[in-house]
């Protein structure tokens, strides 16, 4: 599975970056506390990223009164 993904090193930069998140606040805390965690480790490392971002929904072509909200989307790839 790993040999299969597509952004390699951008995966493994993600998820350390998630465990720092971890492994500073354990695992007490609201999910809006660990976004804003790691909002922060994005920031320091250069990744950009937004937040809180709402898609539409669509149907067999028609699109729903309800948007899907993203909490995190990452917009370009990660400088490591």
């Amino acid at each position: 599975m790993v040999q299969d993904l597509i952004f390699k090193e951008e995966s493994y930069k993600f998820i350390g970056l998630c465990m720092e998140v971890h492994k500073q606040l354990g695992k007490d805390f609201n999910e809006v506390v660990y976004d804003n965690a790691l909002e922060i480790e994005f920031i320091d490392n250069k990744i950009y990223y937004s937040r809180e971002r709402c898609y539409a929904t669509n149907y067999k072509g028609n699109t729903l009164s309800y948007q899907y909200k993203a909490n995190l989307k990452l917009l370009s790839s990660f400088k490591t």
